[in-house]
């Protein structure tokens, strides 16, 4: 051999391109000068071979044909290891372990069959055929109108391209192994069947399939490679492992592939070799999706279209990259199509329907510069009541509790990698190696891809499904594993699980499809972990009739109807997930649904973020609410559930909205920067119309509606119920709802309702607005404040209960009644017009409040307005106005015994809100509500008459 160094590379590559083979490999044992040299050869010479070779085809074929492989050499040296797995089944000798040196090698014949040569017909050739002799076929079509037996292990070839040899024979495999190559395989005369194996091992590559079948039954197997079928399909029957891959499917009339029967213990020879094949292959696919993580965190923030955090977001003071926002989701949506449009209507949003405030901008606001100077005289200190960690919160529209660093932290869309190595049993899934396993295929154009039935198992790797009516079916204990699948197109649903069905479908795209994306139903189980599910023409995700399933960490978008529907007892768990831009409600929850519904991020969709109606009973928790075209949380007509610790923000509906026939429990939210109401209660009959009657969507579920009378799993159905706090009246509680585009807490219900310790702040109306009551509406222990009218409007013939409120710094009264009921123990102090107004036909009872307003009356009785108004303690401001009686309601409306004080010292105005605190008083929510000492308290007061306000003021000493 001449030195390497004699001649250029680039010439050298040239000359050696010319070489076959055999002459490559002895080369390359040259020396490692040598070595290098063949392997430059890569792109040229050794794809040459691959591609060349009658045995394969392009190894990304059919899926990718233009995408190159890393090493072309690699791939051709994979294809010629995995060409000779048919031969590897020679037993081993237990009796001596050095009696492999005595083994005799093979000898192979080469069996010619075609005009002019030794065989004219594939039967005869076999009859003569020894084991593992080579069967050529020269170009022609061979017909037999008998089932062909094998006996006896042979390779099968087909002569020149792929098509000139046609088979029209009924293959019935009785020996350990055999391999087809480039045959086309057509039904014979008397059956459908093409080829059949019972027991043994078969290799096809290269090969057509015409309108036939090939049955696999165990304990046989096979391994099926570049192949297309055409209007045929596969069936297993318990197998314990075989691989289909690189195959396409077209045209079926019905399932491409079937599966069935639990896969045998009871392996063939070959599945070491498969298993082997399958797990070098599982490695690279635990390769991250750059579609899904491609983004750093920083690169994430710099695209993030925040932009300079305003005041009022939702922020987590600390660091940039703490910002908790609805904004933060889309800055990993680069994938989406609409990504640039959602960016700029969140800019939008923000910056001009919701203008930037400084931190106390809703007080500042409420007062001209004039008073200012005026009022700081009187103004009483009320900010050390029991709600004060939660209103100090809103004032500053900054979120600051442990509670939400931790959703703070949690709201990240985790890629498959972190998913798989938190969740064992995700891991095992991804992992295991049984049934059947198909990768890197193509199903179009046909009726279905994959049924799996009766305990069956099969493994869906990197394939695309297209075109069909449905891409899989899944049922009757059956399991599927689903990684780097693409599903779209299909005229039902893409995924379709049922009967008990699980498995794994994670990393998939699923898109654009009539049905739902993932529709599980009647006891399914799956785990669903970050997929893409968008574009459908229905709902993304679809749990029915008892289905379950974990759902986490999908981006589910762009659907035309509900992102996830729950419905007939459906209960699955919802959590992590990216709901956003779809064209009805994000989830909805429907027919008697439930569901754990998680730290999701929710945002941009055209109707409810959460939507919860006829029975539907979800638990919503620590989710993320944002930016929808319509309301955060709709919970429409006997709608339930418990809806706790969820942020609620720049929706341009309500935050909340509410049928009078509900029994929702609201509690422990952030509900703020909404359009319009922060959470609005409307009457099923009068203002039912005002909004979209099924905001879930009309999926067509009429099978599953016998789901609605099935048996509940009695384990699950005790836990669930243990983990709720039962509710007989609607109630909202806790929650923090403030700058809203209108009332925080808007009613016009036909049912009681409870409202208890919510901060009410800074909305652009009055706090809480009472149109409609006919039954009791009890408000309790709120904290009502700086609300741009006034605190608590109650219009005629409303029945309501205001209890133990603290009612501050509203722009017009405190409260203003015209209905009927009780105002007993409220702190109503610093508003701009009268502390309490009863006006018309008023009927209440007002007593053992505390008043103070600094222009106005404290009290002002008119026109037939009723009651009893006694024990209430008014402050005096500026004006020194107490209590406004016309004469002509004296007799129907009794004042007597209240207290006026007049306050001269700062002192005095620090001092009177200590006994007992300023309201509201929550047991154990905050420090500092505990009653003042006994230095502090009112040691002497003295007692007016209902006339006194004429007789000038009255003073209190205090000790």
């Amino acid at each position: 051999m001449m030195e390497i160094s004699g001649l250029p590379e680039e010439l050298w590559q040239l000359i050696l391109s010319y070489l076959h083979l055999p002459d490559l490999g002895r080369c390359s044992l040259v020396c490692r000068a040598w070595y290098e040299l063949i392997l430059s050869l890569d792109k040229t010479r050794w794809r040459q071979l691959c591609l060349g070779c009658i045995e394969y085809r392009h190894p990304n074929w059919p899926n990718q044909p233009d995408v190159e492989p890393q090493s072309w050499r690699e791939t051709f040296k994979q294809h010629y290891l995995a060409s000779k797995t048919w031969t590897k089944n020679t037993q081993d000798l237990e009796s001596s372990n050095c009696f492999y040196l005595f083994r005799r090698r093979k000898d192979r014949r080469l069996l010619c069959v075609g005009t002019g040569c030794e065989f004219d017909s594939l039967r005869a050739a076999l009859a003569t055929a020894s084991p593992y002799d080579r069967i050529v076929l020269l170009p022609g079509v061979y017909e037999e109108y008998n089932e062909v037996v094998l006996k006896v292990p042979v390779e099968i070839v087909g002569q020149g391209k792929l098509g000139d040899v046609a088979l029209l024979v009924s293959f019935d495999q009785h020996c350990p192994t055999t391999r087809l190559c480039n045959v086309v395989f057509m039904p014979a005369r008397f059956t459908p069947v093409l080829y059949k194996t019972t027991s043994g091992y078969v290799q096809f590559d290269n090969c057509n399939f015409e309108n036939g079948q090939l049955q696999i039954h165990a304990p046989g197997t096979c391994q099926v490679k570049f192949c297309t079928f055409s209007q045929s399909s596969i069936h297993f029957h318990s197998v314990a492992l075989c691989i289909l891959e690189n195959c396409e499917f077209t045209g079926s009339e019905n399932a491409s592939v079937t599966v069935e029967g639990c896969p045998t213990s009871d392996w063939n020879w070959a599945c070491k070799h498969l298993t082997r094949l399958a797990k070098s292959y599982s490695v690279s696919m635990q390769v991250s999706d750059p579609a899904f993580c491609s983004m750093t965190k920083q690169e994430r923030w710099r695209n993030s279209p925040v932009g300079t955090v305003k005041a009022h977001e939702i922020v987590v003071e600390e660091e940039r990259n703490n910002l908790l926002s609805a904004s933060r989701a889309q800055a990993m949506f680069d994938s989406a199509s609409k990504d640039a449009e959602f960016r700029e209507n969140l800019r939008t949003a923000k910056e001009e329907e919701y203008p930037a405030l400084d931190s106390n901008s809703s007080d500042s606001d409420l007062h001209s510069e004039d008073e200012e100077s005026d009022q700081a005289v009187y103004k009483l200190s009320y900010q050390a009541h029991s709600l004060r960690h939660m209103l100090t919160n809103v004032m500053h529209s900054r979120l600051q509790s442990n509670r939400l660093h931790a959703l703070q932290r949690d709201l990240k869309l985790k890629s498959l990698q972190q998913e798989l190595q938190q969740d064992k049993e995700a891991q095992s899934l991804a992992n295991s190696l049984q049934g059947c396993i198909i990768r890197q295929c193509l199903f179009r154009d046909g009726k279905g891809g994959i049924f799996i039935y009766s305990r069956g198992q099969a493994k869906l790797e990197g394939s695309i499904f297209r075109d069909l009516t449905y891409a899989v079916r899944c049922i009757q204990n059956s399991k599927v594993i689903m990684l780097k699948n693409d599903i779209h197109h299909c005229k039902a649903s893409g995924i379709f699980l049922r009967l008990s069905a699980g498995g794994l479908i994670a990393n998939n795209n699923i898109h654009s499809n009539c049905e739902a994306g993932v529709d599980i139903r009647k006891g399914a189980n799956p785990l669903v972990l970050c997929n893409k599910i968008h574009s459908g023409l229905r709902s993304g995700i679809v749990v029915v009739g008892n289905g379950k399933g974990i759902i986490r960490s999908n981006q589910i978008y762009g659907n035309k109807e509900a992102g996830i529907y729950i419905l007939y007892n459906g209960n699955p768990a919802v959590s992590g997930n990216y709901i956003f831009q779809g064209l009805a409600a994000g989830i909805a929850v429907n027919e008697n649904g439930r569901g754990q519904i998680t730290e999701n991020v929710i945002c941009e969709n055209q109707w409810g973020g959460a939507d919860i109606r006829h029975g539907g009973d979800p638990v919503l928790k620590n989710n993320m609410i944002a930016c929808g075209y319509s309301d955060g949380v709709v919970v429409g007509e006997c709608g339930k559930g418990l809806i706790e610790g969820n942020t609620i923000y720049g929706n341009k509906g309500c935050g909340v909205w509410m049928m009078s026939s509900s029994l929702p429990h609201v509690t422990n939210n952030q509900i703020s920067h909404n359009s319009i109401y922060g959470v609005a209660v409307f009457c099923h009959k009068d203002d039912a119309s005002d909004y979209p009657a099924n905001q879930g969507g009309n999926e067509n579920f009429h099978e599953e509606r016998e789901g609605a009378s099935w048996e509940n799993d009695l384990d699950s159905e005790d836990e669930y119920l243990a983990s709720r706090h039962p509710i007989s009246v609607a109630l909202v509680e806790l929650n923090s709802i403030n700058h809203n585009g209108a009332s925080g807490l808007y009613i016009k219900s036909s049912e009681a309702l409870n409202i208890i310790a919510n901060v009410i702040h800074a909305n652009r109306n009055n706090g809480v607005a009472v149109l409609q009551s006919t039954q009791l509406t009890c408000i309790a222990n709120n904290s009502i404040s700086c609300n741009s009218l006034g605190g608590v409007l109650v219009e005629a013939e409303c029945q309501v209960e205001l209890r133990g409120n603290g009612i501050y710094d509203n722009s017009s009264h405190g409260i203003v009644s015209k209905g009927d009921g009780i105002i007993v123990e409220n702190d109503i102090i610093g508003n701009h017009r009268c502390g309490l107004q009863l006006l018309q036909a008023a009927d209440m009872k007002v007593t053992k409040n505390r008043i103070q307003s600094f222009r106005d009356y404290g009290i002002a009785l008119f026109d037939q307005a009723k009651g009893l108004v006694q024990e209430n303690l008014i402050f005096q401001g500026r004006s020194k106005k107490s209590i406004l009686q016309p004469i002509s309601n004296t007799e129907d409306c009794i004042v007597q015994n209240n207290i006026l004080l007049t306050l001269k010292k700062r002192f005095d105005v620090e001092c009177m809100l200590m006994n007992p605190p300023a309201r509201p008083h929550i047991e154990g929510t905050a420090p500092g509500s505990s009653m003042a000492t006994s230095s502090q308290k009112i040691s002497k007061v003295t007692r007016v008459d209902r006339g006194c306000h004429n007789q000038g003021s009255i003073f209190c000493a205090i000790l």
